[in-house]
């Protein structure tokens, strides 16, 4: 084989060509080919001037363009190019880690161009970024050119029934053959079908799609019209994508795991893929069409081999498992009318009120003089005992709304491009500013007096105050302004965003084994239980599950998070408002009247709102950017957003802290 030629050395690149050249040679010369065109991180242009270059080089030499074209037709005996236009893409199963694990072998290990794999070989040629870029800037002249030069005839089944059939046109019936199968299949999967609206499975647009298919290829090949059955293959291909988007309508009674969202979505993209086909073989003589479809699977040659990619693709199935039930819960959070708000104050008072408890507990732990790890999971415990019967007594803390609110505002995103969808949206965003002031000043202005007041029984019954006064002076240091504490603050809105994760994600894996039915209906329970009692608790646990879930986890995390990460070397701690606000009533109780003359004091103070912002902020953030990902809106016009939120600021700011006067009222 000859030497490697540079990249501007096209004569003798095609001096070096040899259509009776072994597997291998014929690969890599099509490799260097591919190099010579792309060039040295040169633009697009650039790329397709060295392609009319080529050509008008092989028009002016006839004997090397005859090698050339005997080359093609050995190349194409060899791969099958029908595999790689209908799978190329296109995983079997959801498996991160396997998946990973390939990337990272295709990232660190050499590829070899030994292989009758048309997806591997069409990896290792069309291996760069910009390659996409400049297949998708061909001009028609030069497609058509191509075209004339490296078509060959159809050596397949489908080549008697018409004459003229190119190869590329046999290719790509097949292709549309193999992509629908994989259609049909994934339709007919009980984990699909099953979850189907009752009109999609009933009229399932699966069962006609191959016959329907058949009758495009028949007209087509025959030389007749095909408008009348590509019309038809078109509607059942969108019935087809609208009986599985159905299964999403039906999450509350089902639920959803991370391997039917990926076949939902591999199935959407393989009906974008059987068009993309379609429109290749039916296109006028531009090759337009066929540009695109190569330059995408050249785009998706790019992403195979992206670890982030990867990342990305799999954050957002796991997007979409958990923010659809978060959205549920996330409702119950928003108030929208006057006495919805006196409501908030009033749970969130008596969640403040709770919380007081929460501190004592929590200050007695400390006087124990417990390890590290186990003073943590002690206050894991008593921090998820605490909000489990703040729930249970329909209480409100307030740091816990914002991650289960976020993903019911993201759901209004689905339509923002319309006015009142943005109004809507912006509506959401007063109501949820209200909610959460409403949330926070309940819970901090009650648990501050209330703490004061149990250190002060405490001081009555058994001599001494809730802390000591070395306590309080460490209290007030470690909530200081100038402190910490901020980063603390947004630290610990990081943990209450990830306890709604693990919500959502608890609720769905019961409402997925249906659990609640389980506890319903199965003999044994029932016959343990009763049937009243039974379904008593199973009502009880699907309504609470994703609650139950979260302030668990939240609890835990608060109390144990600290300790391990400290073990491990970063030393963060968790700043909660209305913790810290119960803390600060602590220090005053057992500092006296004379801690307001202290600056330390003041300091303190002035962080409380400051880490009830950034409870708030950080955890809202992130599952809003959870909740986008989910409903495949990332692209949405944020300016709009934000233009809309500041004119609603400034037409009504009070709006925001107090809810208007309802109608009748």
């Amino acid at each position: 084989m000859a030497a490697p030629t540079t990249p501007g050395d096209i004569s003798s690149l095609l001096e070096a060509l040899n259509p009776d050249a072994g597997l291998v040679e014929r690969h890599v010369w099509l490799i260097r080919l591919l190099e010579w065109i792309r060039g040295n991180d040169s633009p697009p242009e650039a790329s397709v001037a060295r392609v009319d270059l080529l050509l008008d080089v092989l028009d002016a030499r006839p004997h090397t363009t005859e090698k050339l074209q005997a080359w093609w037709r050995a190349l194409l005996q060899s791969v099958d190019g029908s595999t790689l236009l209908s799978d190329y893409g296109f995983a079997s199963r959801n498996a991160f880690v396997s998946e990973l694990v390939d990337r990272l072998h295709h990232k660190l290990l050499p590829a070899t161009p030994e292989t009758t794999d048309a997806s591997e070989l069409f990896g290792l040629v069309l291996n760069d970024a910009q390659d996409a870029q400049w297949l998708a800037a061909l001009p028609p002249p030069t497609l058509q050119r191509l075209a004339r030069l490296l078509s060959t005839p159809a050596a397949g089944h489908n080549a008697p029934l018409r004459p003229g059939l190119t190869h590329w046109q046999s290719t790509l019936l097949d292709a549309m053959t193999f992509c629908t199968s994989q259609i049909r299949a994934a339709g007919f999967s009980p984990e699909i079908r099953l979850r189907m609206s009752n009109p999609a499975r009933e009229t399932s647009p699966f069962h006609s799609l191959a016959a329907d298919l058949e009758a495009v290829h028949d007209a087509w090949l025959a030389g007749r019209d095909t408008q009348t059955a590509v019309l038809q293959f078109s509607s059942q291909l969108e019935a087809c994508r609208h009986a599985a988007a159905s299964v999403y309508s039906h999450l509350d009674a089902h639920g959803i795991s991370v391997d039917l969202v990926f076949r939902l979505r591999q199935l959407r993209e393989r009906v974008l893929r059987v068009r993309a086909l379609l429109d290749c073989l039916l296109e006028d003589n531009s090759y337009r069409a066929s540009a695109r479809l190569v330059s995408h699977l050249a785009r998706v040659s790019q992403e195979q081999r992206s670890i982030g990619a990867l990342v990305a693709s799999n954050s957002s199935l796991l997007a979409a498992k958990v923010a659809e039930r978060s959205s549920e819960t996330g409702e119950h959070y928003i108030t929208r009318t006057r006495s919805e708000y006196r409501n908030m104050l009033g749970n969130a008072a008596g969640g403040g009120a709770l919380t007081a408890l929460t501190t004592a507990l929590k200050f007695g732990l400390m006087a124990v003089g417990l390890s590290a790890f186990w003073y943590g999971f002690w206050s894991g415990v008593v921090y998820a005992a605490s909000f489990v019967l703040i729930q249970l007594l329909h209480f409100t803390l307030a740091t816990k709304q914002p991650a289960m609110t976020a993903p019911a505002m993201a759901a209004k995103l689905k339509d923002i491009a319309d006015a009142q969808a943005l109004g809507a949206f912006v509506d959401e965003v007063t109501h949820l500013v209200r909610s959460q002031v409403a949330a926070v000043l309940g819970n901090v202005v009650v648990v501050f007096p209330v703490v004061i007041a149990l250190s002060a029984a405490m001081a009555l019954a058994l001599g001494a105050p809730m802390i000591t006064e070395d306590r309080a002076h460490y209290v007030l240091h470690s909530l200081t302004l100038m402190g910490p504490s901020l980063l603390f603050a947004a630290f610990t809105g990081v943990l209450l965003f990830s306890s709604s994760i693990v919500a959502g994600w608890v609720e769905n894996w019961f409402v997925l084994h249906r659990l609640d039915s389980a506890i319903r209906h199965n003999p044994r329970i029932t016959t343990w239980l009763g049937l009243v009692r039974a379904d008593r608790w199973a009502h009880f646990m699907r309504n609470n599950i994703s609650g139950l879930a979260a302030n668990i986890s939240l609890g835990f995390m608060l109390g144990l998070v600290p300790p391990i990460l400290a073990f491990l070397g970063p030393a963060l701690d968790v700043r909660h408002v209305t913790l810290s606000a119960g803390q600060l009533g602590a220090a005053c109780a057992a500092l006296g009247w004379d801690v307001v003359k202290n600056p330390a004091l003041w300091w303190a103070v002035a962080s409380i709102p400051f880490i009830g912002v950034l409870n708030v902020g950080v955890s809202f953030y992130l599952a809003f950017r959870v909740a986008l990902q989910a409903h495949n809106v990332s692209g949405v016009g944020r300016s709009r957003i934000h233009s809309a939120i500041f004119a609603r600021l400034r037409q009504a700011p009070l709006s925001f802290f107090w809810p208007a006067r309802e109608n009748g009222a």
